[in-house]
């Protein structure tokens, strides 16, 4: 035991330190090593209590593990230390282990001890924020001036620390303030939806401290949560996860019931799915909150840490924050995407009524040789071929088009519509896919429509059944659609540019005017194959 002047000297110097510390860490590093040197012991460790009030986590220590600092745990009443708190009193034995209220923390590795001194971290309000605990390992009766004097260290550090601990939580909100401007900004900027979401997960990720930060959100059925966007620690790739059921796991579990959840340990809840995968990733606990709009789910938020980790009511409100500003940012993107739709479907369907007017138009300088049912029929067929274009952009997108699709969808219609029931006919649409812009689709679709009207009205005139092709083939250079059939051909002597229908007529202006392309007639023993030929 060191002399009176000693000692008096040791508490101005801790004292000094620990007031003079700027920040949690270094004080509480500072005052464990002060005091070691001043109680001339082997160990010394600070446990504080989380906002639960219940748990005692390992802050600061000598001589016990290094990696226990932040994982060792006690809850309150637990061990000499934790009794410490509950009683709010000194704890000590000369043979620690051998004391009734002992606990061993395995990842201390304290095992080495014998004697063990616990006070409590008081404040002026009798409210008790931790203990400050001092070991050794030959075995030591510590006298009531040592306990004294270690309460009074204990009393000089719990004001330190609390100040510390509110320059912290300053820092910390102010840091939170700064990051949540940051991510206002990201979700207000214009930018695409996936690229905003990418932006917002890696922000979590530095702003939560986690490992994994992922964003879900519901499909169009609202049965099945997608992920959108990832962003792990260090910018390594996270993999890709299938889509989940809503209502089962926890995940599901939020987005079914709009209420937050966390696990500590992912890897062996029952409740998580693919635990598997959380192994692989080096995934243990987990906070999921909801992504909320005027009371809607549309998808959930994930954190995920590498470590044992009890999320606080600051980490949930914070993560919570962050979802509502991303949900909005959500749904503002998609209002602001729905408009555009609008506004490009008015788009397309102006220039389609627009192809209708040219096509009657072109009726209208021929109509005496039509007939009113006739030409009602044939504007039908057009119309539900465009029609059928929009079915497909409507159910997949509204950039490109399958051709080969729509092609199957008309003729589909057209078999009802043009083919008697008494006559054996078959039309066969085959080849390779290829996609084109709805523009260039709608004309394409228009002029196979006109090709195979012709074919049906008058390759098989005399005829009571035959075939007829629709190929689709691709190249390097071009795309080719060949509309071809097994009926009459061409009459004797009859060459291509003689053949004046309207619908050819169409056909040609269509091909050279608005697909840039060209047309060619094969005639063929029987039959007749046209050849649409595009630049690619």
């Amino acid at each position: 035991m060191p002399t009176s002047l000693d000692v008096i000297s040791a508490l101005r110097q801790i004292s000094s330190a620990i007031n003079a510390a700027w920040n949690l860490d270094t004080t509480l590093d500072l005052l464990v090593e002060r005091t070691t040197n001043v109680m001339q012991v082997d160990s010394c460790a600070v446990y504080l209590l989380d906002s639960d009030e219940y748990t005692l986590r390992l802050r600061a220590t000598t001589g016990l593990a290094n990696e226990s600092v932040g994982k060792a745990v006690l809850h309150v009443g637990e061990g000499m230390t934790g009794k410490a708190v509950q009683q709010n009193r000194a704890i000590f034995a000369r043979e620690a282990q051998q004391h009734p209220a002992f606990k061993f923390v395995a990842a201390t590795q304290e095992g080495e001890f014998h004697s063990l001194l616990a006070v409590p971290l008081t404040l002026q309000t009798n409210r008790v924020i931790g203990a400050l605990n001092v070991q050794t390992r030959t075995p030591r009766d510590f006298s009531p001036a040592e306990v004294e004097l270690l309460a009074l260290i204990g009393a000089l550090a719990s004001g330190a620390i609390a100040k510390a601990e509110l320059l912290d939580r300053q820092q910390r909100q102010l840091q939170d303030l700064n990051a949540l401007v940051k991510l206002s900004e990201a979700v207000t900027s214009p930018q695409y939806l996936d690229e905003m979401l990418r932006v917002v997960t890696e922000m979590a990720v530095q702003l939560m401290n986690a490992t994994v930060c992922s964003i879900f959100l519901l499909d169009d059925s609202q049965e099945w949560l997608v992920l959108h966007a990832a962003a792990r620690k260090g910018g390594s790739v996270y993999r890709h996860r299938p889509p989940l059921k809503v209502g089962l796991g926890v995940i599901g579990k939020v987005a079914e019931s709009g209420k937050q959840a966390w696990v500590l340990d992912v890897r062996y809840n029952a409740q998580y799915l693919r635990p598997d995968l959380a192994k692989q990733e080096g995934l243990v606990s987990l906070l999921a909150v909801p992504l909320t709009v005027r009371g809607n789910v549309i998808g959930v938020f994930n954190c995920y840490t590498s470590e044992f980790h009890a999320f606080n009511q600051q980490e949930v409100a914070l993560l919570t924050t962050l979802a509502n500003q991303t949900a909005l940012a959500i749904e503002n993107s998609r209002l602001v995407a729905n408009a555009a739709m609008v506004r490009e479907m008015h788009h397309r369907i102006k220039n389609n009524l627009q192809n209708i007017v040219m096509l009657m138009q072109l009726q209208l300088l021929d109509s005496a040789n039509l007939n009113a049912q006739d030409v009602l029929e044939t504007n039908i067929h057009r119309v539900q071929s465009i029609a059928v274009v929009h079915e497909v952009l409507s159910e997949r997108g509204f950039h490109s088009v399958d051709v080969l699709d729509v092609l199957q969808r008309v003729v589909s219609v057209t078999n009802d519509a043009l083919i008697a029931p008494t006559r054996q006919i078959q039309v066969h649409v085959q080849g390779q896919s290829f996609s084109l812009p709805s523009r260039s689709a709608t004309s394409l679709v228009l002029v196979v429509n006109e090709l195979l009207q012709n074919a049906l009205e008058h390759a098989f005139a005399e005829q009571t059944q035959g075939n007829v092709w629709i190929v689709l083939e691709k190249s390097h250079t071009h795309l080719q659609v060949r509309v071809g059939d097994d009926g009459k051909g061409l009459p004797a002597g009859t060459s291509a540019t003689e053949l004046k229908g309207l619908g050819l007529q169409i056909a040609r202006t269509l091909v050279t005017e608005e697909l840039h392309g060209q047309l060619q007639f094969l005639p063929q023993a029987p039959g007749l194959e046209i050849v649409i030929q595009l630049p690619l």
